[in-house]
């Protein structure tokens, strides 16, 4: 290339590493210490045929970090404007090294060699003296000098930023000329200092020309050529095996290319010369032969001299292609007659030779096996890539470096089924439902690619095979039979169904299973979420006795054995032996999430499963996340929902066993835990599928339906929905009396609810009327400690409350608060309410330095205990907020109430009634503050919202307008808005 920037006079070489990438000299972008106004770039050279011409800006060193230090390497990198499509190889680096002269050349030309002259381009030849190739920078003695007499110009003027190479490496960029030296001598920037600099390795590793570009440094030195001429000829490159056909639409992954590039140049950098393999491990059909063979097919086009596809399943196969090489390479003393001499005779060449090698070893199942015959590199010239479904910890260590091999990312999945579908004309099968479908796959590559050409064949839509792919009632292997795998996935092994692919590992784990459970804790963990469960699970008795009970037995006749309780270092152990082979993951680091799997391999597992075992096996598992459940679990957010994720693919998954013969509780607790956690829209969602399944299940009448029913009025009483709430709690009510009785635990708590839900409407009569009556009846039934007791008289004491009557709450709240620390503990949710409300009763009552105190301690409490955005949290807020306000800390009631107006809005919606409560709060603590404009336009806004939303006649509504009217008259002091809504303990079922 040829720079031109606008300085006068300024121009240089470069060379063009990348499509838009151009390696050059600072300087010629850098003229006078002052960064350059535009840069031309021109590509090729007339001589060579067309010339393209770019726009160019300079990407490293960044401008916009100011002008470079004096004495900064003089290097650049440029960005061209749009790419130039080239045939060129990935550049291969280089560092001159030895004590012996080195040929070198140079790709660039001076300043007059321009395009009107259409001049040869002045190629610069010679040696790197001894001088050079020991020190860190290099000398470049020319042999042959440039055309003189161009009126005293430097005689290689416009040769800076010219690439130098070193058998075929390149190893620096020419950065000025010698003029004591009459110009035979240039010098030249390392490249090896600039792969060393933050940013500059990273641009050539993304940008180059890919795939297959690395920032590896290979040593250079003289001697190295002399040791290639003694070798054993070799046509170059040798491929003895076919290496196995790309995948139509395969995917690059070129986060993977840059792992192992990166894992190369980073090893290289540590351990010199010494071979780092790498070995790619995943389950069946992720695309580990297909990456690898994507390498080996790159090594081949970079002239690599060796590229050796070992088939590695069994050892002895490994054996016999060495040895077939050694013969192909004419390697001295191989015979043919003894392969294990003539496999030596290969290893011993490889690590020996300074000619570049790739030795792939493919699916490795023997890890211990293969160790004999892993091929290494003292010259540091080869390098092995090998493919696992184990993760057999001694094929790390010793240099090796293991790179897990994911799905495709959803991008690529995309990418792929577009790919492959448009290459068969057949794009318009591609939906509104492609991206529901890729993950519904997991976006496993063998799936995607048996859906694809089923798709093809049957001509479906993505919408109608996602259809076919989620009924139940068909098999994996009728949704990808056989035909499907047109991309031979299923070789070499060739099993006639996609479920003994994805299982393939599963005999050699029952061979290595010593204790019999491996296959037991599989099928457990397929009823599973697939993104994890907590390790945890496995402590519990549930699942230790379910692998007791049900595992395989490790040998016939061993009564002893199959009696013998599972413990959980067993369960881990055999956790950690399906891990081993790539069957699910195990990885205590990852808690709550510690056990996964991909959800392919869950469903080719769950089909193996005898559909007699599968209640037995639900249940244990049900079992076992009830009692790993906490109680209360607001404590402990990200726990409570991971396991009720799990619990709902569980549910998925086990064909109604939860259900038969009676309802698992789990199902219940999972709402529950919604409810506690304030996801008011996913406990409606929740709730309501309950409903559906209980009544298709045990009937309308049931009384898991009636609770189901109640538990839903909660989750619309949550979500700000009363009216729907009342209505459908009414009828709960009054089924549960009529069905169950008047005193039937689950009769009081319907009537509980009712009594939460007149409350939140401003019925308060009707409230204490229903509540004094199930306060007492509880206290009757199931007595004055019971956790249910302690609920009833803490919503009557709220609605005392509301009521005005202040004292009787207080009162009650004073027992209450101190028998539910006493009973439950001093953080339990429970406590924290009772202790808002009683601070809320203070206030009232005029105690405003007792309700501080409580409040301030309670609000520090739901945020350490809750988090910041919990339902609770933000009422302590609110509450704190009011109560600063009354007792006249204006400042500090505002920037709170500020604060809870925003998150209010942002987590509950702008409509919500809690919202409007902070709202008016905030617009009565503004106009105490004698902010008046703010407070008015803040009190209309929330006038109009409660008349809209609540009515005309609800007691907000009307406070709401009282609060207007005062504001607007300024005839008399604001009077108090809005009460904020207090937290309510309503039960949420049994």
């Amino acid at each position: 290339m040829w720079v031109r920037t606008g300085h006068p006079g300024g121009s240089g070489s470069g060379y063009l590493i990348g499509p838009q990438l151009v390696l050059t000299a600072l300087h010629v972008v850098l003229p006078d210490q002052r960064w350059a106004l535009q840069v031309q770039a021109r590509v090729g050279h007339p001589r060579f045929g067309k010339v393209v011409h770019r726009r160019a800006e300079v990407c490293w060193p960044d401008p916009l970090e100011g002008v470079p230090a004096e004495d900064a390497l003089d290097m650049a990198l440029l960005w061209l404007e749009e790419p130039v499509s080239v045939e060129s190889d990935p550049v291969r680096w280089g560092r001159p090294g030895g004590i012996v002269p080195l040929p070198f050349e140079g790709a660039g030309f001076p300043a007059f060699a321009d395009e009107a002259a259409r001049g040869d381009v002045e190629h610069l030849r010679g040696e790197l003296p001894v001088v050079s190739t020991s020190s860190s920078d290099w000398v470049l003695d020319c042999r042959v000098w440039p055309d003189l007499g161009h009126g005293g110009e430097r005689l290689w003027a416009g040769a800076s930023g010219a690439a130098i190479f070193c058998r075929g490496r390149l190893v620096g960029v020419a950065v000025e000329d010698n003029r004591p030296m009459g110009g035979r001598r240039l010098q030249a920037a390392p490249v090896h200092e600039a792969l060393s600099l933050p940013g500059f390795a990273d641009l050539v590793t993304r940008h180059g020309h890919h795939p297959g570009t690395t920032v590896s440094l290979e040593e250079i030195t003289a001697a190295q050529a002399d040791t290639g001429r003694n070798e054993a000829p070799v046509t170059q490159p040798v491929v003895p095996v076919p290496i196995p056909q790309l995948a139509t639409a395969f995917q690059p992954r070129s986060v993977l290319w840059d792992q192992i590039d990166a894992a190369w140049s980073d090893n290289r950098s540590v351990v010199l010369t010494q071979e780092q393999p790498r070995v790619l491990s995943g389950g069946g059909g992720v695309g580990k032969t297909q990456l690898a063979a994507a390498y080996a097919t790159n090594a081949v086009k970079n002239r690599t001299d060796l590229v050796l596809w070992v088939a590695a399943a069994e050892v002895q196969q490994v054996t016999t292609l060495y040895a077939q090489t050694a013969s192909t390479l004419k390697l001295p003393g191989a015979s043919g007659e003894d392969l294990e001499a003539d496999a030596r005779l290969l290893l011993d060449w490889l690590r020996n030779t300074s000619r570049r090698w790739l030795v792939v070893l493919d699916d490795i199942t023997d890890p211990y096996g293969i160790q004999p015959l892993w091929p290494a590199s003292q010259t540091g010239s080869g390098r092995v890539l090998a493919t696992t479904r184990s993760r057999d910890a001694c094929l790390t260590g010793n240099g090796r470096i293991r790179i897990d091999i994911d799905v495709y990312t959803p991008a690529e999945s995309g990418t792929y089924l577009h790919q492959r579908l448009s290459a068969e004309n057949m794009g318009h099968l591609l939906d509104d439902h492609t991206t529901q479908l890729t993950h519904a796959l997991g976006h496993h590559p063998l799936g995607l690619g048996m859906a694809a050409a089923h798709m093809i064949n049957e001509e479906l839509t993505s919408t109608q095979y996602l259809a076919r792919y989620n009924d139940r009632h068909r098999l994996l292997d009728e949704v990808m039979p056989p035909a499907a795998d047109t991309e031979g996935y299923l070789e070499p092994k060739q099993p006639t169904q996609v479920t003994a692919a994805l299982l393939l590992s599963l005999d050699a784990v029952q061979a290595s299973d010593t204790t019999g459970f491996a296959t037991t804790a599989l099928r457990l963990t397929a009823l599973l979420d697939p993104a994890g469960h907590p390790h945890a699970l496995w402590n519990t008795p549930a699942l230790l006795d379910r692998l007791t009970i049900h595992h395989t037995p490790v040998s016939q006749g061993d009564a002893t054995a199959s009696h013998a309780p599972a413990t959980a270092e067993q369960a881990h152990a055999a956790l950690r032996l399906l891990h081993r082979y790539a069957l699910l993951t195990c990885d205590t680091r990852a808690e709550p999430r510690a056990v996964s799997i991909h959800a392919l391999t869950a469903r080719a597992i769950r089909e193996t499963i005898a559909a007699d075992e599968i209640p037995a096996l639900a249940a244990a598992v049900a079992d076992g996340l009830l009692q790993l459940w906490p109680d209360p679990d607001q404590h402990h957010a990200e726990h409570a929902a991971v396991l009720r994720a799990n619990t709902s693919a569980l549910s998925s998954h086990s064909n109604d066993c939860l259900w038969h013969p009676d309802r698992h509780p789990v199902l219940y607790r999972a709402g529950n835990s919604l409810l506690n956690a304030g996801l008011a829209a996913s406990a409606t969602a929740y709730w309501q599928h309950m409903i559906l399944e209980s009544e298709r299940l045990r009937g309308g009448e049931h009384p898991d339906t009636l609770t189901a029913r109640g538990n839903l009025a909660s989750s619309y009483q949550q979500a700000g929905r009363t009216s729907e709430a009342i209505q459908l709690l009414e009828q709960v009510a009054a089924d549960t009396k009529r069905l169950l009785g008047s005193e039937h635990p689950h009769t009081l708590t319907a009537r509980g609810n009712l009594a939460a839900s007149y409350q939140q409407a401003g019925r308060t009569s009707e409230a204490i009327q229903l509540l004094e009556q199930v306060a007492a009846d509880r206290e009757r039934l199931q007595g004055s400690e019971h956790p249910h007791t302690l609920t009833a008289h803490a919503n009557l004491a709220a609605t005392y409350r509301q009521a005005g009557r202040t004292s009787e709450a207080i009162q009650l709240l004073e027992r209450l608060a101190a028998d539910t620390e006493r009973l439950l503990g001093s953080e339990h949710p429970h406590t924290l309410t009772d202790r808002g409300n009683l601070a809320a009763s203070y206030r009232q009552a005029g105690r405003t330095s007792e309700a501080i105190q409580l409040l301030e301690r309670l609000a520090a409490d739901t945020e350490r205990l809750l988090g910041s955005e919990h339902p609770h949290t933000l009422t302590a807020r609110g509450n704190l907020a009011s109560t600063y306000r009354q007792a006249g800390r204006t400042s500090e009631a505002i920037q709170l109430l500020e604060r809870l107006a925003a998150d209010t809005e942002r987590l509950l919606g702008s409509e919500h009634p809690h919202t409007l409560t902070a709202r008016g709060n905030l617009a009565a603590t503004y106009w105490q503050a004698g902010r008046t404009s703010e407070a008015i336009q803040l009190l209309e806004q929330v006038a109009a919202d409660r008349e809209r939303l609540q009515g005309s006649e609800h007691p907000s509504t009307l406070t709401a307008h009282a609060n207007l009217a005062h504001a607007r008259d300024a005839a008399a002091a604001v009077q108090r808005p809005d009460a904020e809504t207090p937290t309510w303990r309503g039960m949420r079922g049994q």
